[in-house]
């Protein structure tokens, strides 16, 4: 299964800054080491061209130049550096990278960060610079309208389970009949002025296991009633879970691994191809947020093998047939 990565582009974050940019190493370093089904490729940057299908041109600019207001960074909650700009731009090229994968056949894969789904069209938030799953949507699009245009428009579902909604995404795809957004998050949680999505469910505080768990599933039931993907995007944030700092939800690990499986199963009992990012995770302790990442790769390599084995397997029918 390939995974894509851009730890190696550390942001020099301040002492005692509570985005645990360290965690995206340790993943990829557990991920090496314990699962070895897995292709760890580095991220290559999203062009401005790529990012220009949904940011505005002066925003990109803004973020690769340094010029960002002062304000517009702490909005971003991230100050300006080299670094900042070309890890935005490569979180952005990871999700891009595993659509590609998803789609040509593997059915899964993964950005081991993205999910930056606060980001507005003109301008970031929330920790996040650029919106990788509006811009992999889009650009995924583009090229399905290239290469088969025979089949259609491709319609592009985001699955977001990160406990914050995700505004930016809802926002930049307000009334595209071609993308669905789904999100389901904190009630009571940032952002306090949330976007429309095509689909909200909000959850109060304290939501456990049970609730959460057929909250999902009746939003996937909905999801299925009201629009037919050709692409899933999927937010697996680790920030549901009991132990994290920002979360404000329950979720045990058990909890947390049920929603991987029933997202991931759903997709693949429609033969849907799947990419998803890593999202949010601030667990007090760091190593708590990684595992809940961790066992979502085990989950996903689980389907990937059934993918791995559908296809080996047409291509036996295949030439059987010939």
């Amino acid at each position: 299964m390939h995974v894509f990565y851009a730890d190696h582009f550390i942001l020099p974050l301040p002492a005692g800054h509570r985005f645990p940019m360290a965690k995206y190493g340790r993943l990829r370093e557990r991920l090496a080491v314990e699962c070895p089904q897995v292709r760890l490729g580095q991220a290559l940057p999203a062009s401005d061209g790529e990012l220009a299908l949904v940011h505005a041109p002066a925003y990109i600019q803004a973020v690769q130049a340094g010029t960002l207001s002062a304000a517009a960074q702490r909005e971003i909650g991230f100050p300006w550096s080299p670094a900042m700009a070309e890890r935005a731009r490569r979180s952005v090229g990871a999700t891009i990278q595993a659509c590609r994968a998803a789609m040509s056949g593997e059915g899964l894969a993964a950005n081991i960060a993205g999910g930056t789904h606060h980001s507005y069209a003109d301008k970031g938030s929330g920790f996040c610079v650029f919106n990788d799953a509006a811009v992999a949507a889009r650009l995924m699009q583009a090229e399905h309208a290239r290469q088969q245009r025979a089949r259609g428009p491709l319609k592009v579902a985001i699955v977001d389970l990160d406990v914050h909604q995700g505004n930016g995404t809802a926002r930049i795809f307000a009334g595209d009949e071609s993308v669905f957004t789904l999100s389901l998050h904190g009630e009571k949680n940032f952002p306090f002025r949330k976007e429309p999505s095509d689909l909200d469910v909000e959850l109060p505080d304290g939501t456990a296991d049970v609730a959460y768990l057929e909250a999902l599933e009746r939003a996937l039931d909905e999801l299925e009633r009201r629009f037919e993907p050709g692409l899933v995007i999927y937010l697996a944030g680790a920030d549901p879970h009991e132990g994290d700092r920002l979360g404000r939800l329950k979720l045990t690990f058990d909890g947390l691994e049920a929603r991987d499986r029933r997202v991931m199963d759903w997709a693949w009992q429609r033969r849907l191809p799947l990419a998803f990012a890593m999202a949010g995770g601030y667990g007090t302790d760091m190593e708590v947020t990684v595992q809940v990442q961790m066992n979502t790769y085990r989950v996903a390599l689980q389907y990937h093998a059934r993918w791995t084995a559908a296809t080996r397997g047409g291509e036996r029918a295949a030439v059987t047939a010939a």
